[in-house]
């Protein structure tokens, strides 16, 4: 996190000079000062991120200016500068707050190591201060599986998590994406530096920019101090950029920037911030096809998709459904403090013939769910799931007034002969009932893809992704923004 603005709070003419032409020729911002009131009248205009203070001033102690600056919301660092040093000084300044402390005369190198201690610690406290925002949720939870598809996966990112190189993850929502970026990034080599996320598709449109890059004190309505943005906190660490297909072609454009040269400017800012940081991005979508559309920048997603990686839907590889569902049974059962001694094999017979679109999140909420209904028996269930899975080989029956009845095959008439009645007929596949039952709710709905998205159980997202796979537009609901996961 870089070190910016600096306040050299000095008597001596010769002393502050040559510490403000230090620090101008490394390129920071400085405002210099004899006195006390001199520095009150910068900080009241400006914010600053270093001072230099001499514990001795003409118009009062640098002492107490220390102490006094404590209690502002916005504080800078303090080193404390002094020719009379002693242990009991450098005791006092320490521990009333001050960053360091020098003694008169420093060499350069001197000057050197604490710049760069201030800028690590100013960096360690921004991303401090973010996960105190509550912004950032690690579940702890990790890539759980025995298939041989999650067995490659793993491989996979064993092999790309060592270099630097930008990822894409790929899949459809609830198959653990966050889960293979978080991996990537712990078997990294920048695993001890910062790992920041920001949802593209949960941040309003206005504010995406000053998200990604932060902005500058005034740069606009509510902006009324400076502000780091993600790609500052994730300096020399990593960045996940969550459901990266919804971001504008403005930011697109900027985003690109970022990748090219590894620098940017805040919003109403002139400077230009260089980052080192590893880009991981994850999307639900077809980027592919958005590109064709023109709704997604070429040149970026050649960028991103440097090393794709695709993560498989539950249902190609459903041999890990009990693993996972007895797992989720014991993580679930530890905190509610429910008491469960397993799962009965109708459950587990149903739990493997559902069709999953909610992918491995909705096997969670079910287990979960599942786990708080079986009460004393202890046992869980089918009917403690929630649903009532069809089998996939079996066609919807004729008299059954569900939105799947016109999978139904008509009844041979009685003189249509033997021959006829012993006639096959292939069963429509079950992605076939699946299209015609969401489609018929959404008719059903007038439309409201909210309400659809509820009686279906699975989240907007995955009915809008589902919908334009089929081609399908539906009626735009208020609500969906709301609503859907991120």
């Amino acid at each position: 996190m870089p070190i910016e603005k600096i306040i050299v709070l000095e008597d001596d003419l010769i002393v502050r000079k040559n510490l403000e032409q230090q620090l101008r020729q490394r390129r920071y911002d400085v405002a210099a000062t004899g006195t006390i009131a001199g520095a009150h009248e910068f900080l009241a205009k400006d914010t600053f991120d270093l001072m230099f203070v001499d514990v001795r001033l003409p118009d009062g102690e640098g002492t107490d200016l220390l102490r006094e600056l404590q209690s502002r919301p916005q504080k800078p660092l303090i080193v404390m500068v002094t020719g009379f040093g002693s242990v009991e000084s450098a005791v006092e300044c320490m521990r009333n707050g001050a960053f360091d402390y020098m003694l008169k005369p420093f060499s350069n190198d001197q000057l050197e190591v604490t710049l760069k201690k201030a800028e690590n610690f100013n960096q360690l406290l921004k991303v401090n201060e973010y996960h105190n925002r509550g912004e950032e949720e690690d579940s702890g939870y990790e890539l759980l599986g025995e298939s041989p598809a999650m067995e490659n996966l793993r491989q996979l990112i064993r092999k790309v998590a060592r270099t630097q190189a930008t990822v894409l993850i790929a899949g459809e929502s609830g198959t653990g994406k966050e889960l293979v970026a978080r991996a990537l990034y712990r078997q990294s080599q920048r695993a001890s530096a910062p790992f920041i996320k920001l949802n593209c598709a949960a941040i309003p449109e206005n504010l995406i920019e000053s998200e990604f890059f932060g902005h500058e004190k005034g740069s606009f309505t509510g902006a009324s101090a400076k502000r780091e943005g993600r790609f500052e906190l994730a300096h020399n660490g990593t960045i996940l950029l969550d459901e990266i297909s919804e971001i504008s072609p403005q930011i697109q454009a900027k985003l690109l920037r970022v990748l090219q040269e590894r620098e940017f400017e805040r919003v109403g800012g002139n400077r230009t911030i260089k980052v080192d940081v590893r880009v991981i991005a994850t999307t639900n979508r077809q980027l592919e096809e958005s590109v064709e559309r023109k709704e997604f920048r070429q040149d970026l997603f050649f960028r991103l998709n440097v090393v794709p990686i695709h993560v498989p839907p539950l249902r190609e590889r459903k041999e890990d459904v009990p693993f996972l569902s007895k797992q989720f049974m014991q993580r679930f059962a530890r905190k509610h403090g429910v008491r469960v001694k397993g799962i009965s094999n109708d459950c587990l017979a149903a739990l493997s013939a559902h069709h999953w679109p909610g992918n491995v999140r909705e096997l969670q909420n079910v287990i979960e769910r599942a786990v708080i209904l079986c009460g004393d028996s202890g046992l869980l269930e089918p009917e403690h799931l929630g649903f009532s899975p069809r089998p996939a080989t079996a066609p919807a029956p004729v008299a059954a007034p569900s939105p799947v009845a016109a999978t139904s095959v008509p009844t041979p008439s009685p003189d249509a002969g033997a021959a006829s009645a012993e006639v096959a007929v292939d069963p429509p596949s079950l992605a076939e009932i699946e299209k015609r039952h969401i489609l018929a709710v959404l008719e059903k709905t007038g439309q409201n893809r909210t309400h659809a998205a509820k009686l279906l159980g699975i989240s907007v997202r995955t009915l809008r992704n589902k919908l334009s796979d089929y081609g399908v537009n539906a009626k735009d609901d208020p609500a969906d923004a709301s609503t859907e996961e991120p």
